[in-house]
This record gives structure tokens, sequence and C-alpha cells, in this order.
């Protein structure tokens, strides 16, 4: 049980880091096609409207889900496994 909450809050934590990474990254695809005198447009995925084409949300939300899973098992391996933590030291 613990396990599988510590591995469903660190795939939400991927999540929300890669909707930062998206935020950012579409404040700059913004910027940059205004800059070079073209005007964006707006897709809708999954309910919502953005600027970046649907296979970049898509990779970003797939990448984020994905490495908080992964992210959560090393992690689980490192401090509940081997014990590798800072209290350790």
């Amino acid at each position: 049980m613990k396990k599988t909450a510590y591995i469903i809050l660190t795939i939400f934590l991927g999540f929300l880091l890669a909707e930062m990474a998206h935020w950012s990254l579409e404040a700059w695809y913004i910027n940059f096609i205004i800059a070079n005198g073209g005007m964006p447009h707006e897709h809708i995925f999954l309910a919502s409207h953005c600027f970046l084409p649907v296979y970049v949300q898509f990779a970003l939300i797939a990448l984020g889900l994905v490495g908080g899973y992964f992210l959560g098992q090393t992690w689980w391996r490192i401090v509940y496994v081997e014990h590798r933590h800072w209290r350790k030291r």
C-alpha cells in the first residue's frame, strides 16, 4: 500500500513538472511566432485550448507520467530497499 501511494504521488509530481514545462514552452512558442510575424493557431486537446501542436501536448503529458513512474520506482529502490538517504550518512 505504501509503495503504491509513493508511486502514484511521484507520477503526479511528474505530471505537474510536465505541465510547468508545457506552460514555459507554450509561452516561448507564442513569443517566437509573434516575433517572426506569424499568427499562432489554437489547437484543442483534452478540452483545453493551446497553441502548441497536439503531438507536443500529448508527448509532454506522456513523458511526465512515464517519467514520474520511473522516478518513483528509482526513489523507492534507493530509499526503502537500499536504505541510501540523508539520515544514513
